[in-house]
């Protein structure tokens, strides 16, 4: 009997198509406003003043400032912001220095690529920074400027100015107001968390914590520094957050009750949200709480956590001297400084992105200094954008390149042939400005769909092509996405064999230390920070892997595979805190053999994980007391082993 056909399955797969679909994020609308005026009122002045390619370089200088204005804390918008415009300003410099000279520029914006790879992957501002040096460069080599030479720089950098100068309207009255809401966004998520207790929703709760909370003490760490003395509302808010770990540390013990028990009452998450209005509003005196009795040793842990946030979010003046942050002290500048020189330098990843990030545009600019192609300085652009180190799979951005720009030049030719240029232009950058706030939160398809008719009219400010570019400009980004693909993808293996296993090998190694720590005498505040650091390194992979799933086989596949995994070391994670607040709180301490072992088996699995690229089933045994506190810890090992170990066949 022959076997029926398979359906023929028509629709693209799942990596291809996840970046076109749009992030269920909501418009930042203060971000909307500030593009807006941003890149239409250069525009309006040097049409006042009959010099529109002032104009037009001055909102190109804001539109690198509205890419770069990401952050919510005043004082992080000025290094977001102001930090990126030097090295946007110096590489119109240099590319205008070499506008015209052949292979000249070439090498030159060659070299500017090695250094904008080598200083991307340190941070946030440095990838802002080498982006804007990238492709000021680009853009200078490409396009004539006006003369002198200082001119574009300085139009360039008053636009990027312009931008912050708008950004900062609102501190001298909400000085430390982004700080505030972030850690009463961090409360009102511990409170979703605890109403998820028992639900299905419960790990991606948590995962929204997680990124909550490294937020808050982003922002609040980021002004807080050296002003303990000098800023007792810094104090107060770090007090405020510091005051949620033992909350986190007992979420949990409190999962593990609902299970167990039934469901958590609601006064728990409720008292939380009342927190979290406190903070907002800045709220001080007694704290009212109506809570149940605790009983069981979770319940205690849940009680003491509420109690004490409660004190500490209502106290007016928190003894500066007695708060630390649960990350460590921020470092001082010239150490940080050092640092990241020391990792420009001498890491293998910042030489291999930089490399790699050369070699296409080496290949971009080489190939249009070849071919007689128009305003080719577009080839080299779509190369930065897409090369960019933290936008995502380099494969996905390539293709999500092409659509973006695809649909972005159909929203410019619409533009460039029915609106004549002039006055026009004003209302009409209004519209396109505000689109790029809005549309980059849903993604890189969609920013780029909103980027490109802004650089296009820029563009067209500056050459006066019209409806001309619609087309090259098309073919340009084809080009660039094809050298990309090529040159920063398949020549290089280790874009299509991920080290996502290394990782996750680390995340299961450490976790092994977390266990081992946590019943071995080491102190409340090193286990604090053990457990902060894990759940951050834990964000970390789940990133890696979420990226790779992105990549075309066999990379997507592969993570696809090993994704139940990382929920399992994740909930490991959870389970070894649960036990460790049960014990805080009355419940009889583990055996040292019984820790052992369970640390034991973490760590082979971590050497497993290291050895191999194939998932298989282990079976261990792993005997203990199985009405102690770490029966759960060892379900949930051994339900890891089960779904993976070293293939040795």
């Amino acid at each position: 009997m022959a076997r029926p056909a398979r359906p023929v399955r028509l629709s693209p797969p799942t990596w291809l198509t996840a970046g076109l679909k749009p992030a269920p994020t909501p418009i930042p609308w203060a971000a909307v406003l500030r593009a807006s005026v941003a890149l239409s009122a250069p525009i309006a002045v040097g049409l006042a003043v009959e010099q529109p390619v002032y104009g037009a370089l001055v909102s190109m200088g804001a539109l690198s400032g509205v890419i770069g204005d990401t952050a919510d804390a005043y004082r992080m918008r000025i290094f977001n912001i102001a930090v990126p415009q030097l090295f946007g300003a110096l590489g119109v410099t240099l590319g205008t220095l070499v506008f015209g000279h052949g292979w000249i520029a070439v090498a030159a914006v060659t070299l500017v690529a090695l250094v904008s790879g080598m200083i991307s992957s340190i941070g946030a501002v440095a990838s802002v920074s080498g982006l804007l040096l990238l492709l000021n460069c680009v853009v200078g080599a490409g396009l004539p400027m006006p003369g002198p030479w200082w001119k574009a720089p300085l139009l360039l950098g008053v636009g990027g100015l312009f931008v912050l100068l708008l950004s900062l309207l609102g501190w001298p009255l909400r000085r430390a107001a982004p700080e505030r809401a972030a850690v009463a966004a961090t409360y009102r998520a511990v409170a979703e968390l605890y109403e998820a207790t028992g639900t299905p929703t419960y790990d991606e709760q948590r995962h929204a914590v997680t990124a909550s909370l490294n937020q808050s003490y982003d922002l609040v760490l980021a002004r807080r520094a050296r002003q303990h003395g000098r800023a007792p509302q810094l104090v107060r808010l770090l007090a405020q957050l510091n005051a949620l770990v033992p909350l986190l540390e007992a979420a949990p013990a409190a999962q593990l009750r609902v299970r167990l028990i039934g469901p958590l009452p609601a006064a728990i998450p409720a008292a939380v949200r009342e927190l979290a209005d406190a903070v907002e509003e800045g709220r001080t005196g007694a704290p009212v709480l109506d809570l149940p009795a605790p009983e069981r040793p979770a319940e205690k842990a849940v009680d003491h956590a509420v109690r004490y946030a409660a004190t500490v979010v209502h106290k007016a003046e928190p003894d500066p001297y007695n708060i630390d942050d649960r990350l460590g002290r921020p470092a001082a500048l010239r150490v940080r400084a050092r640092r990241a020189t020391r990792a420009v330098l001498l890491s293998e990843a910042s030489w291999r992105y930089g490399l790699r990030l050369a070699l296409c545009i080496g290949l971009a600019q080489a190939l249009v200094s070849l071919i007689a192609v128009p305003r080719s300085y577009w080839v080299a652009l779509t190369v930065t954008f897409v090369m960019k180190p933290d936008f995502g799979s380099v494969f996905s951005r390539a293709v999500l390149r092409a659509f973006g720009t695809a649909a972005g030049l159909v929203l410019a030719a619409l533009v460039l042939s029915e609106v004549p240029r002039g006055w026009w232009d004003v209302p009409v950058m209004v519209v396109l400005a505000a689109l790029i706030p809005a549309f980059s939160a849903k993604g890189y398809a969609f920013q780029t769909a909103a980027i490109t008719p802004v650089i296009l009219l820029l563009s067209d400010m500056l050459n006066h092509q019209g409806f001309d570019l619609v087309l090259p400009r098309l073919y340009d980004s084809l080009i660039g996405c094809a050298i990309t693909l090529v040159a920063g993808y398949l020549l290089w293996p280790e874009s299509w064999h991920t080290r996502i296993g290394d990782r996750l090998a680390d995340a299961v190694a450490d976790t092994a230390a977390y266990v081992n720590g946590a019943f071995s005498g080491d102190d409340r505040t090193a286990r604090h920070r053990a457990r902060r650091k894990l759940y951050r390194d834990l964000s970390t992979v789940r990133s890696e892997f979420q990226r790779a799933l992105t990549e075309p086989p066999p990379t997507g596949p592969r993570a696809a595979a090993w994704w139940p995994l990382v929920v399992a070391v994740e909930r490991i994670v959870d389970a070894t805190t649960a036990a460790r607040i049960r014990v805080d709180h009355g419940a009889p301490a583990p055996e040292a053999a019984e820790v052992a072992a369970v640390e034991r088996e973490l760590r082979e699995l971590s050497d497993g994980l290291r050895s191999t690229d194939t998932l298989v089933e282990v079976r261990v045994e792993l005997p203990g007391d199985e009405s102690g506190v770490l029966a759960p810890l060892r379900q949930e090992v051994l339900a890891a082993r089960a779904i993976a170990g070293p293939d040795l066949r």
